[in-house]
C-alpha cells in the first residue's frame, strides 16, 4: 500500500513539475487566483514605435489569441485592421476608447509619447483603470518620469493587476526588426517573466532592471547619453565637413577608431553617410526631435531631484528644445542636430 502511494505521488509530483515548467504556465498559476491563456491582447499608441511593435505582437500571437487596439489616429488604425485581418475580419478590433481595451483584453501593451498621455490613458475619463483587475497584465512602454510609472504600478497593483514598466531602446529600426531592448521594471520576478513572454515578441534584448520605475531610470540614463553623443557626432561631422573631409571618409575612420560611438556607426547626422539612415531620407520618421527634448528634460530633472551633475545633459537639454521649437525642426528626426548646427554657422 505505501509504494502503491509513493508511486501515485511521484507520478503526481512528476505531472505538476511538468505542468509549471511549460512555456504557458506563467499564465495559469500565480500565489492567489489563476491565469488562464490570454484570449485577446490589447495595444493602445500606434505612433512610429508602437505601430511596428504591435505588429511584430500581433505577428507572435496571431495563432493564439485575438487583438484589440486603440489609437487616435483612425487612419493608423484601420489600416492596421486592412493589413492584419485578412480571412478573419474579427481577428483585430478597434476600441473606442481605453477602457473598452481593458474590458476586452487581459494582456495589454501602451506605447505612448509622454507622462500626460500615460495619465490620461490610465487615468482619465473611459481610461484603463475603470476596468483593470486580476486577469490583468499591464505593460507600459513609454518614456516617462520614474515617479509616473511608480504611480501606475501602485494603483494597478492595488486593483491586483500585474504592472510593469517596459521602456524601450533601438528606435523605429528595432522596433520594425523586434530587435528592441526593454527595460523592465516589475514588482517581483514573475511578474517579469510573465511579461518576458509577450517582449520576446518585440525585443532582442529583455533586462530585468528591478523594481516598479527601475526600467525608467535605466532608459532615461541610456537616452540622455544618446543625446550628448548625437550632438558630439554632430559637431565633429560638421568639423570635417567644413575642413573638406570626405564625410563618408570621415564616418569610416572615426568607427574603427576610440570616437566609436552608437551615433557615428549605427545612426550618423550626416546626409549621405549611410543609405537607411534619417539623415539621408531629410530627417524624416525615426526618433522625433519633441521626444529627445523631452527625454533629456526628464534626465535633467532626474538629476535635481537627486542632486546629480549632468554639466553636458543640461546643455543637450537646452539645444533639442531649441531645435523642438523651432518650426523647421520640431517634426524632423533628433539626428538633425547636425542640419542645425551646420545651417546656424553659416
Amino acid at each position: 500500500m505505501i509504494a502503491s502511494f509513493l508511486a501515485r505521488s511521484t507520478r503526481s509530483t512528476t505531472r505538476v513539475a511538468s505542468t509549471l515548467s511549460s512555456p504557458t504556465s506563467l499564465l495559469r498559476f500565480k500565489s492567489t487566483g489563476c491565469y488562464t491563456k490570454a484570449k485577446r491582447i490589447g495595444f493602445v499608441g500606434l505612433g512610429n514605435m508602437g505601430l511596428p511593435m504591435a505588429t511584430n505582437l500581433f505577428n507572435g500571437f496571431k495563432n493564439e489569441a485575438d487583438f484589440i487596439i486603440y489609437d487616435i489616429n483612425q487612419t493608423t488604425t484601420s489600416n492596421f485592421v486592412k493589413d492584419h485581418s485578412a480571412g478573419n475580419k474579427d481577428k483585430v478590433k478597434v476600441a473606442k476608447t481605453p477602457l473598452e481595451v481593458a474590458q476586452e483584453a487581459s494582456v495589454i501593451v501602451t506605447m505612448l509619447p509622454a507622462s500626460p498621455h500615460v495619465e490620461s490613458v490610465y487615468f482619465g475619463k473611459d481610461g484603463l483603470l475603470e476596468a483593470l483587475g486580476p486577469d490583468h497584465l499591464v505593460m507600459d512602454a513609454s518614456t516617462i518620469d520614474q515617479s509616473m510609472a511608480t504611480r501606475v504600478a501602485k494603483v494597478l497593483h492595488g486593483k491586483g493587476a500585474k504592472a510593469i514598466d517596459a521602456p524601450v531602446s533601438g528606435g523605429t529600426g528595432g522596433a520594425q526588426a523586434g530587435t528592441l531592448t526593454f527595460m523592465v521594471g516589475s514588482n517581483t520576478v514573475a511578474d517579469f517573466e510573465l511579461a518576458k513572454r509577450y517582449l520576446d515578441k518585440m525585443g532582442k534584448n529583455i533586462v530585468h532592471c528591478g523594481t516598479n520605475g527601475n526600467g525608467q531610470v535605466a532608459k532615461i540614463c541610456n537616452n540622455m547619453l544618446l543625446g550628448i553623443s548625437m550632438i558630439a557626432t554632430s559637431e565633429t561631422m560638421n568639423l570635417g565637413v567644413r575642413m573638406g573631409m570626405d564625410p563618408k571618409l570621415l564616418a569610416g575612420i572615426l568607427n574603427t577608431s576610440s570616437g566609436r560611438c552608437w551615433s557615428s556607426e549605427v545612426y550618423n547626422p550626416c546626409p549621405g553617410v549611410q543609405e537607411n539612415s534619417a539623415a539621408t531620407r531629410g530627417y524624416t520618421g525615426g526618433f522625433g526631435m519633441p521626444l529627445m527634448a523631452k527625454d533629456m528634460r526628464l534626465a535633467v530633472n532626474a538629476a535635481v531631484e537627486t542632486k546629480s551633475t549632468v554639466l553636458l545633459g543640461a546643455l543637450a537639454q537646452q539645444l533639442y528644445n531649441q531645435m523642438a521649437a523651432n518650426k523647421d525642426f520640431e517634426q524632423l528626426d533628433f539626428s538633425a542636430a547636425y542640419k542645425w548646427l551646420s545651417e546656424n554657422a553659416k
